[in-house]
């Protein structure tokens, strides 16, 4: 399965409460809920489009636990995020939770060595294995280089701090990029394949003329 990571972030970076003032108050974070305004016809589509791929979930135990009581109690047909959350195979990253105490249907938690449990996972017949959220593992992920696909929202606001996608000391990676699109809120959905990082240049004048060294 490829392992492809999805989130909302702002922009600068921020990817902490995008549902609600009170969905992540960690670390003293006050400005949850800026994705709300922005959630149109485009944001659903584009949304169920993602989990459309999904075989299976994988998920920090945070996000587990912050997504399990909202998601577990939609059981409206029609919703295909939901439905995918709450029948598709769930592996929850803890060294806390148990099987018994990770209640949502279908959950395994992956203890230490997380990372090598992912690489099995990686290695099952199927199509996608999805991150949610998911800060800190999110972060594990991207700097040992498991990490397919970046599909990210990227919305027009600043929050100024909070959990941010790529916080200083992340490995350092190049990116290409499969698709870009812009909805009618204004949010940038962008579709990211990891790649080296591209040759440092620099520009110089040369007989009076801007040229790249």
């Amino acid at each position: 399965m490829r392992l492809c990571v999805h989130e909302f972030v702002t922009l600068d970076g921020v990817m902490q409460g995008p549902g609600g003032p009170d969905e992540d108050r960690s670390n003293g974070f006050a400005s949850g809920g800026w994705l709300v305004p922005y959630a149109d016809e485009d944001f659903g589509r584009i949304v169920d489009g993602w989990f459309a791929d999904a075989d299976a979930i994988l998920l920090g135990r945070t996000t587990y636990q912050l997504m399990q009581p909202y998601w577990s109690a939609v059981t409206d047909a029609d919703n295909h995020v939901a439905t995918a959350l709450n029948t598709s195979p769930k592996y929850v990253a803890s060294t806390t939770l148990t099987q018994q105490t990770a209640s949502w249907d279908n959950s395994t938690v992956l203890a230490d060595p997380v990372l090598d449990q992912v690489r099995a996972l990686k290695d099952r017949p199927g199509r996608e294995l999805q991150v949610h959220g998911s800060w800190r593992l999110v972060r594990a992920l991207h700097d040992a280089g498991l990490i397919d696909v970046y599909r990210l929202l990227v919305f027009p606001v600043v929050v100024g701090e909070g959990k941010r996608l790529f916080e200083p000391g992340a490995v350092p990676s190049g990116f290409e990029t499969l698709s870009a699109e812009l909805t009618a809120a204004g949010v940038v959905s962008i579709v990211l394949q990891p790649a080296p990082l591209a040759e440092a240049r620099t520009f110089v004048v040369e007989d009076g003329r801007e040229t790249v060294a």
